[in-house]
């Protein structure tokens, strides 16, 4: 069965391996948290954003998850500069128009701050005449910055943004830079990778391990590792 690794992404880490940037200085990857080979994550969360992070081993299954197509919720906790109003839900909830385009309608609500979130480092500068709030954002898209762009349009710059979770998976109780390995069924391929399967001419399988990690796979349980 293809494994799913559940991570809860540090802020101001790379959700891939390495880090293919402009020759500055190197910034944390999954590789000072994880090893796997084979595995590649399935979505992205930005560099400055927090929390579920999935990576899989299995091509078929990270399309089924990542692929804007398959519309699969994603939940976000959000603190923004601003007490939100009622206005300002409404849109969200309705759709409003970035630059790419109108949103598809989003579930948005407002929530005291969580009682289970971790402290971040660097802390959020606090402006003492500024008020901040919480939001619970449910979006079934995945553009780039989407969530922070929907607020600034609505009014309220994000300050802190945290994935809580993808379809049917949660954070749970993962602190940061802990993960956890569960198995899932496998979807269905695509029809062009079974004819790849069963041996069309000049065809490899339909699901190659690619050495993104370091080492063996994880085998279960909840872990955290140290960065190096």
């Amino acid at each position: 069965m293809p494994q799913l690794i559940l991570f809860n992404k540090p802020f101001q880490v790379l959700s891939q391996f390495t880090d293919d940037g402009d020759g500055g200085a190197p910034r944390p990857t999954l590789a000072d948290f994880l090893r796997a080979p084979g595995f590649r994550a399935a979505g992205r969360l930005d560099y400055d954003s927090e929390g579920l992070l999935l990576l899989t081993d299995n091509g078929a299954l990270q399309q089924t998850i990542a692929n804007p197509r398959h519309k699969r919720w994603k939940t976000y906790v959000v603190q923004v500069e601003g007490t939100v109003d009622d206005g300002a839900l409404q849109r969200l909830a309705q759709g409003l128009e970035l630059r790419d385009g109108p949103t598809l309608p989003a579930k948005a609500r407002r929530i005291a701050a969580p009682e289970w979130l971790w402290p971040r480092q660097p802390p959020i500068r606090e402006r003492k005449s500024v008020a901040d709030s919480w939001l619970e954002l449910s979006i079934r898209e995945g553009r780039n910055r989407q969530v922070r762009r929907m607020t600034a349009a609505v009014g309220y710059p994000t300050l802190r943004l945290i994935r809580t979770r993808v379809g049917d998976w949660s954070l749970e109780k993962l602190a940061p830079g802990e993960h956890r390995v569960v198995e899932v069924d496998a979807p269905p391929a695509p029809s062009s990778a079974r004819r790849r399967k069963q041996g069309g001419p000049g065809q490899g399988p339909a699901n190659s391990r690619q050495g993104n990690g370091r080492g063996p796979a994880p085998k279960g349980g909840t872990r955290r590792s140290r960065r190096r």
